[in-house]
């Protein structure tokens, strides 16, 4: 199966392209990944180099592709951080395309435009943007706690207030929700949660927090990145949510290891194909 993936790059870390293509390479997927910057590192760390390329540029990459490789090879297009809404109209139109050829084809989208603690690091008009076209265009939608608060207007305190905003979301048109980094009043002070919700039903998944000093850009990518793999492979969120929970927590476990801040895919390679600690979803709804 192939799976187009328009992200950032980096070339020393993981985030972006450089969090994603790997484990679904590692998972047995062919990764058609087109960069939307190259830069030397992460603007976590505070300085880099390098540039953002245009959305003509990003056009004429992804229409060189497609004189390649017909757009009805293609099982899945990914999105994640956009520099701004005109390059997601770029990727919009992709997946419109791809659709048209292929209309079984799915569009996973992580709505990137902020955190908990940090608020939005995104361009002004990106939430909007996320709301109004790229979410109602995808089929799953990977928000963070503080992304679902974007997109629904709604501050869950408890789970049954997040899986109603979860459902809210879904009604903007995707058809599976998967809330990451999720912490309601029940969630154990040592614990993390993530949900998804689809016709499928409500579950959660609960894994401890891992003590690390600087949590690691990219977790995100890697994480929408696997839920994708394996819902493609199953058709099911609660049996993806399950296998990419395990995948993300071996990850973790490995770069907490390592003593480092950048995630370590290639030293969990193994662990993230065939899991030590299996854990396994709750239905909640």
């Amino acid at each position: 199966m192939s799976i187009l993936s328009v992200q950032s790059h980096v070339a020393y870390g993981y985030v972006g392209n450089r969090a994603a293509v790997f484990p679904l390479q590692r998972l047995g997927f062919d990764v058609w990944a087109v960069n939307t910057v190259q830069f030397s590192n992460h603007t976590g760390y505070g300085s880099w180099t390098g540039e953002i390329f245009s959305p003509e540029h990003i056009s004429s990459v992804l229409s060189g592709i497609f004189e390649r490789a017909p757009a009805e090879a293609c099982d899945a297009v990914l999105s994640g951080y956009l520099g701004a809404a005109k390059l997601g109209e770029t990727i919009l139109s992709t997946v419109d395309r791809v659709r048209t050829a292929r209309p079984d084809a799915l569009y996973a989208c992580d709505p990137v435009m902020g955190d908990v603690g940090r608020g939005i690091f995104v361009q002004p008009e990106i939430p909007e943007f996320m709301k109004n076209r790229a979410v109602p265009a995808a089929d799953i939608i990977t928000p963070n706690q503080f992304e679902l608060e974007l997109l629904t207007g709604e501050s869950p305190s408890d789970l049954a207030h997040a899986i109603e905003a979860a459902n809210k979301a879904r009604a903007l048109g995707p058809k599976v929700v998967l809330v990451t980094s999720l912490k309601t009043s029940e969630t154990p002070e040592d614990s993390i949660e993530m949900l998804s919700v689809s016709d499928e039903g409500a579950w959660r998944v609960r894994t401890p927090m891992l003590p690390l000093d600087i949590p690691p850009n990219g977790a995100g990518d890697a994480v929408t990145a696997l839920f994708l793999a394996h819902f493609l492979k199953t058709r099911s969120a609660p049996d993806s949510l399950a296998a990419m929970a395990t995948a993300v927590f071996e990850i973790i476990s490995a770069t907490l290891e390592a003593g480092t801040r950048e995630l370590q895919l290639i030293a969990a390679q193994d662990r993230f194909v065939a899991p030590r600690q299996p854990f396994t979803p709750e239905k909640v709804g």
